[in-house]
This record gives C-alpha cells, structure tokens and sequence, in this order.
C-alpha cells in the first residue's frame, strides 16, 4: 500500500463525528466536507496518511478554505485531558473521599440533581452561529463552556462527554485513512449492511484465517520437483457481497493493490511507455495469419511452435495464487474492488488481480457447451480476413481472444484442484456444494459465511459422525449401490467428502470501562451475528482395508521393534506411524478410511 496520498485514488476522511466519508483524490477538484466545508484535493497529493488536518476560514479573494496540519502536541493534549481544563473520559477514576479512619467525608459528586436546560447557557443561537462565523473552533468552544451556568456541578466524566461532543460540533478536523477492507466494511455498515450480507470486521477475519487463504509465490514448480506448474495457491469463491471477501482474501495473498510505482523523467507512471496503465501499443492492431493462428491456440503455420498472442484485455491467466469466482449473471458483482484500484468494466493490466482473478459462470461450469462465449467462433481465411476493414478485423480477433481466455478458465476450473472453497451467498449451501466440493483437493479448505445459522445448522446435521456412519452401513450392506444411486431425501449430500464440521461465530463488542458503570456501548450497532461453518475436505478410500499377521504383544517387545512383520500407514497411532496389525485390523477392517 502506498505510504503517501496519490491521486485518483480511493480514501476515507474520519470526521469529528468519528464517521467516515469515502472519496476519490482527483487532481485539480475541490472535496466537499459537508458542514466543515469544502478545500481543493491538490492540498492532500503527496502527504502522508494518518494526519489531521484542520479547515482554516476563508479570507478575502479565496474561493476555498486552507488546510492546517493539527500537531501532535496539539491532539495530545485534547486526549490526555489537559485542554480547556477537563479531564478525558480514559483518565477519570470517580471514587468516594474517605476519612483517615475510614469514615465517609461527604458523598462524591453526581448528576442525579442536575438538570440540563438551555437557559444553563447565556450565550443564545444566534450568538453562537455569529462565533462560528467570526472565530476559530477552539474559541468558539472556550466562550461556550465560560457562559454555561452549569458546568460546575457536572462530574469529571460528564464534563469530559460534554467536550467530546462539543469538539465533535464545532471543530473543523478530520483525519485522512488509506482504503483499507476493515475501513470499508465499517463505512459500508453504516450505509449499506444488506449490501455486504452484514458482514463485521471480524466474521471477515474469520472467513479469512479458516480459508488459509495466503501468498502462494506465484508461478511454482511440481511437488516432485519436475518444474511442471503446480495447483498451489487457487482458492474458489462463490461471494455475493459485491467483491468484499474477494478483496479480503486478495489482501491475504498480496495481490489486493498494484505495486508503488516511480514517476520517470518523461511522466509516464513506470517510466517505460505506460500511461494510466496502458501501453502505447495497446490499441488493436492489425493481426498476421502467423499471430492469429497462435491466438486461436494453434502453432504458427511455418510449423514452429511459439507463444500465444498478448492483448491487456484478455491476457493468459496465472496458473497459481489465483481466485476463481462463481457468479450467476452474466458479469461478476465486484464493484467494491473499484475503491482497491481494480474496476471489472475497465480493468487495469497493470493490476495484479488481472491475472490472478478469474471469473466463471454457473452456466459456464455447469453446462459449457450452452454458453455462446465457451463456443469457438468459426474461423476465416487470411484471404477473406485481408479483404475486411479493420474495424471488421479487429472484432474478429478480439472475439477469438475472449473465447480462448473463457474457455482457458473454464476448463482449469472444471478440472478442480483447489486449496479451498469461500462461500459467502444467500443461496442454499446445500445446491452449491454438490457441484463445488468435488473441484477441492483433499485436505482442502470449506468456509461457509452465513447471516443466520439454520442454514449451517443444517448442513452440520447432514456432515455429521452418525451421518456419516449410517452412509458407510447402507453402501456396504448393498453392493449395488453407489453414492449417486443413494435415497437423496435421507442423504442429500455425500457425507464422507467433509471432516470435522464446526460452527463458530466472533463479535468485538464495545464497552464502557467505568468504576460501577462498566457496561456494554448502548448505541452500538446490531444486526445479524454472522455465523461460519468451516470443514476438511476428505478423499474417501474405497473399498475395504484389511491387515493379517500374528505378532507379539507390545510387552513382549524389549529394546526396539520385536519379531513379526508390523503395518506401517500414514495416519496409523504410535510412534512413526508403526501399529500392531491385530490392532489395526480391529479398528479399520471392512471399514472405509477417510484420509487427507
């Protein structure tokens, strides 16, 4: 993330109200704070993030207010409570005076005979809004708390929750953020929660730790060193939240925000040619019967075999540390990654998530052959493509393109694989697993967000131990049945395919921390809890395991291994993975095994 404020990017103002407002830094525009005014964008480009900035009244000829950058001493002095005379809330400790003895002096001091009134302030309205216009907010404040007539009964903590929201009305601060997916989910819970199903901060870093979702190193090589590209890092997401937990999880592999990049001498962002992300060469171009021929994914008509064509608008996808998204549309609802630097309608090449983001349809995944993009297009001939104009032309290899892409993804998503499975959907996880599970790797990943918990209530019940065992029996007391063939409305899922089905749920609450008035915020938000239902996912064994042999007990057995053979299996109890085989026999024979 860029340490600085860069322009046309996405941020968050934190007002005095300690909400947030979202905006966008476009040069040579002015930012419209509400009530604390209005100043232009160009004052924040270079600046550091985390500063508080102070809106100065306008003087004569300026048609915008200045910004001042409030001190840290400043700030401080506010928190530790040594401004105006009033202690902060953090620092106060009500407690009864006593006497030496132990007797009580008087009692302590509190609000159960003050009454709040307007006529407690001399100062009227109309007053106080000519000091708004004529003074700063620091004294605006100081001659409001002079002319209240009630300030002195008030306790310390009372005064200090009247200087909050005294600070809060009448000084013009706020504090610049980067965009961050705890910040967004904040300001999205305040405007929209159904838009992101209502998820907290913490549910996302939840969903995010249980998926184990990471950086994988990009393009790595086989398991058995061969150097072909290996399956790590690919994670499928099924996220109807408008692109929320695929921006979490992109955070968690590093691949949520382009690099920081170094203006060159000549202006161009990377200093080699590009502007805005796009290359000077980016256009369409007129295509070779030898490049088109490679674009449509075969060899080059002299016979040589030489890479495929690359275009910014559809290039070759990343192998590894990749997300999958499954969406029922047409296009993927990702809106939200356009605050991240990355807007699906007009994607950046320079993004990481161009590449390492893929998108496929139910329809895509479920039935290929339906979708007209999966469908090759019908091919021409260089004679007859010469004769077209390049508008024509252009279409054409641009249709070929996103058809070699498409079906590029498609097929790497049909043939499975993944690390593990991210859902966030208001659809019935029982109709999405049956066709996703199957495409998880063993000992993969299954994460299940879920605004209430009787949906992952359920799929529990269908997951669970004495599911699993009844499954087990019936399939070994018919031979001729098979886990397709099986009676659905008992079994509606295979309950072998998932290990140890947990349901958990997080919730930070805010509380008040006061001698005898520690209490939860009364004014926090509520909403729906937010449950995860998080599994393994198991490859099972089939068929039945059987060990013989006769062997000593393990009492008969002195200084090391005794006589007889031993059954050695990965996952078997005892040191080294070395059991008995009366033991094993008693445990797993006739018994399927369920391994990782």
């Amino acid at each position: 993330m860029p340490s600085h404020i860069q322009p046309n990017i996405w941020l968050f103002l934190r007002l005095p109200s300690n909400s947030l407002k979202c905006i966008e830094i476009k040069p040579d525009t002015i930012i419209d704070v509400g009530r604390l005014g209005a100043f232009p964008a160009d004052l924040l480009l270079g600046r550091p993030y985390y500063y508080t900035y102070q809106l100065l009244e306008k003087e004569e000829g300026e048609t915008s207010s200045r910004l001042r950058i409030v001190p840290p001493s400043e700030l401080n002095a506010e928190v530790v409570g040594t401004d105006d005379g009033v202690e902060s809330p953090g620092n106060i400790e009500e407690t009864t005076p006593v006497e030496e003895g132990g007797g009580i002096l008087a009692d302590p001091k509190n609000n159960r005979l003050t009454v709040d009134s307007t006529s407690r302030q001399t100062l009227t309205q109309r007053e106080i809004e000519d000091l708004k216009e004529s003074s700063a907010g620091q004294d605006v404040i100081a001659k409001i708390l002079a002319h209240h007539g009630g300030l002195d009964e008030k306790t310390a903590f009372s005064k200090a929750k009247y200087m909050v929201r005294k600070r809060s009305k009448y000084l013009k601060r706020f504090t610049v953020l980067p965009m961050e997916v705890g910040s967004l989910i904040e300001y999205l819970l305040e405007k929209e929660p159904g838009r992101i199903m209502e998820m907290r901060e913490e549910t996302v870093g939840l969903v995010g730790a249980w998926s184990n979702a990471h950086y994988s190193g990009g393009e790595e090589e086989g398991r058995d060193g061969s150097g072909e590209e290996g399956d790590g890092g690919r994670w499928l997401v099924v996220d109807e939240t408008g692109g929320l937990v695929v921006a979490a999880l992109a955070e968690r592999m590093g691949i949520l925000r382009k690099e920081e990049e170094e203006v060159g001498e000549d202006g161009d962002a990377d200093g080699e040619g590009h502007v805005n992300g796009h290359g000077a060469g980016d256009d369409d171009v007129e295509m070779t019967s030898e490049s088109a021929s490679t674009a449509n994914g075969n060899h080059a008509t002299n016979g040589t075999s030489s890479k495929p064509y690359p275009h910014r608008d559809h290039p070759i996808p990343a192998t590894s540390n990749t997300l999958t998204v499954l969406h029922p549309a047409v296009q993927p609802n990702l809106s939200l990654l356009k605050y991240f630097g990355y807007d699906t309608n007009i994607p950046d090449p320079t993004h990481p998530l161009h590449t390492h983001l893929k998108t496929v349809s139910w329809l895509q995944l479920l039935h290929p052959t339906q979708d007209p993009t999966y469908t090759a297009p019908p091919l021409a001939s260089p004679t007859e493509i010469a004769t077209w104009k390049s508008g024509k032309r252009s279409a054409y290899w641009k249709k070929h393109r996103r058809h070699r892409r498409c079906q590029t993804i498609v097929d790497e998503t049909r043939s499975g694989t993944f690390s593990g499975l991210v859902i966030a959907s208001p659809m019935d996880p029982t109709t999405i697993l049956p066709h996703t599970l199957p495409l998880i790797r063993g000992g993969g990943t299954v994460t299940i967000y879920s605004p209430t918990p009787e949906p992952l209530v359920n799929l529990l019940d269908l997951y669970s131990k004495d599911r699993r065992a009844a499954f087990i029996t019936l399939l070994a007391s018919d031979p001729t049945l098979t886990p397709e063939n099986v009676n659905k409305d008992d079994f509606p899922l295979d309950p072998r395919l998932l290990l140890a089905p947990t349901l958990q749920t997080s919730r930070a609450r805010a509380w008040q921390v006061l001698p005898g008035r520690t209490h939860p915020v009364m004014t926090s938000r509520g909403g729906s809890e937010g449950f995860v239902f998080t599994a393994r996912r198991v490859v099972p064994l089939e068929g039945g395991v059987e060990a013989k042999g006769n062997f000593r007990g393990r009492r008969g057995r002195k200084g090391g291994v005794g006589g007889g053979d031993k059954v050695v299996g990965e996952g078997d109890r005892g040191s080294g993975g070395v059991m008995s085989s009366e033991s094993a026999a008693a445990e797993t024979a006739g018994t399927p095994v369920e391994v990782a």
